[in-house]
């Protein structure tokens, strides 16, 4: 099962979240067919967007879009302090020979001529809205910057995808470390040495680490203390009845002539890929209910 935790570490003076989202970005590449590529620039956006998330209080959510000009188009990602998460890329089938580090070549299909923009909805009338150029194209290193940058918290954010021959996703997951006010130097060091030290997440993430046993590996062990863990999901929030009622606003005239027209309307969404067919009897009460 996926799941995140959040925990402080070197006597409250750091805090910490990680998170395992193998099944949810295998429901991500399932849904919209990503090629390997894609996925991994998905998957790594899912995941810190899931992370970034439960930063959040009560029924907040935050929307993440990446631009970089590369390939892959859009990068869009949705998900809420709960553990929800959806996502998709403009192009799913996209997908390079690995890069020169053998790995899957992100920078490339992402591009690093663009933004990376962060809204949060906290439930008040105007919306959060957060932006910065993309660094790197690798992602990890792009959150990292969005979070020191825009939010002015040192931080530093691991997120990794493997994916196996037959496009199906073999293991995800990431991690992000904040440095709280007051941080002593010694621990901040202490930190940034480990930090240089340890393995890629996704060799963390390889060898079959707990999102518990990842943070310990990145913090030293005895040194986390968990404050909470919930499971994370690949979760839409799209509906016959949303698609309907967006009908519903489009006006008696709009409706008839889809009728006339077609008999029947469909309507796709675009981040879980599910399809919503609407027949000429559905038509005909949405154009009663838009009188």
């Amino acid at each position: 099962m996926d799941y995140l935790i959040k925990a402080l570490a070197y006597n409250d003076q750091v805090r910490a979240y990680a998170a395992r989202t193998t099944e949810t970005i295998s429901e991500a590449q399932r849904r919209h067919h990503t090629w390997p590529t894609a996925s991994a620039a998905l998957g790594r956006a899912m995941t810190a967007g899931v992370m970034m998330s439960s930063m959040l209080k009560g029924n907040a959510k935050l929307t993440i879009k990446i631009e970089g000009g590369g390939p892959i188009g859009i990068i869009l990602v949705d998900s809420n302090s709960k553990g929800d998460v959806r996502g998709y890329v403009t192009n799913p089938q996209t997908h390079f020979d690995l890069n020169e580090h053998g790995k899957l070549d992100v920078r490339r299909a992402v591009g690093t001529e663009g933004n990376l923009t962060v809204v949060k909805d906290l439930g008040l009338k105007e919306n959060f809205s957060g932006q910065v150029p993309i660094v790197s194209g690798e992602l990890g290193e792009d959150f990292t910057y969005y979070l020191v940058t825009s939010e002015q918290i040192p931080s530093s954010v691991g997120v990794g995808v493997l994916v196996n021959p037959d496009n199906t996703i073999l293991a995800s997951g990431g991690f992000i470390i904040q440095l709280l006010p007051g941080t002593d130097d010694e621990t901040i060091t202490k930190i940034e040495e480990r930090l240089n030290k340890i393995e890629p997440i996704s060799k963390l993430i390889q060898r079959g680490l707990t999102p518990e046993e990842i943070l310990e590996e990145v913090l030293g062990k005895g040194n986390v203390k968990i404050l909470e863990k919930h499971p994370v999901a690949f979760k839409c929030q799209c509906s016959k009845e949303r698609i309907e009622n967006a009908i519903i606003c489009l006006g008696e005239e709009e409706i008839q002539a889809m009728i006339d027209e077609d008999g029947k309307a469909e309507a796709q969404c675009h981040f879980c890929n599910e399809v919503y067919l609407l027949t000429r009897e559905d038509l005909e009460e949405l154009k009663t209910a838009a009188k």
